[in-house]
């Protein structure tokens, strides 16, 4: 960390925790889904095609990449973190796509920079579903509303410190630093 920082605390993310979580909230969200679709649509077939599964995946595939993109505009916007100073891609090993910067913001902002992509891939893409009576749409709403099982993680553990500490994202493992500014002598 910065000299003029002291940490205060670690958080580490058990990604096999959060994988579980991910797993149970995609089946718990996608029965959901199939169950309240014909009831708010008063849609009552559903047909399954190849041409369905091509544009769920691809559309699966572009909410992933926008969800990390607007981690990034989240630094940015409510962080003010320079757009050097962050990054962004996938972890094969981990399994992950990640978004980050190396710079530490304030936790207000940082808890804002985790929830704006559940909201935006995942929230408003399943109301939007459902409005326009797209049952695919439904399900990579709830698809990507558990994809944000390690950002809800992160919130949860953010939530017990106050908003003006700094919180520096670690940018390899799994795990954020939890900051304060020291005096300057």
């Amino acid at each position: 960390m910065e000299n003029n920082e002291e940490t205060l605390a670690v958080i580490d993310i058990n990604l096999k925790k959060v994988a579980w979580e991910s797993i149970g909230l995609t089946v718990g969200l996608s029965i959901t889904g199939l169950i309240l679709f014909p009831w708010l649509t008063s849609i009552t077939e559903i047909t399954f095609s190849f041409w369905n599964f091509l544009w769920f995946f691809i559309g699966y595939v572009v909410l992933i990449i926008l969800h990390e993109c607007l981690h990034l505009v989240g630094f940015w916007l409510f962080g003010k973190a320079p757009w050097n100073s962050m990054d962004y891609g996938v972890n094969l090993k981990m399994g992950v796509a990640y978004a980050t910067t190396t710079i530490p913001i304030p936790n207000s902002a940082m808890k804002k920079a985790l929830l704006l992509p559940f909201w935006a891939t995942g929230f408003l893409p399943m109301i939007f579903g459902f409005w326009i009576g797209s049952l695919s749409l439904v399900l990579l709403g709830a698809w990507l509303i558990a994809g944000a099982a390690g950002d809800f993680a992160m919130y949860k553990e953010l939530r017990k410190y106050p908003n003006d500490l700094l919180i520096k994202d670690d940018p390899v493992k799994p795990r954020l630093y939890v900051l304060r500014k020291c005096a300057q002598n």
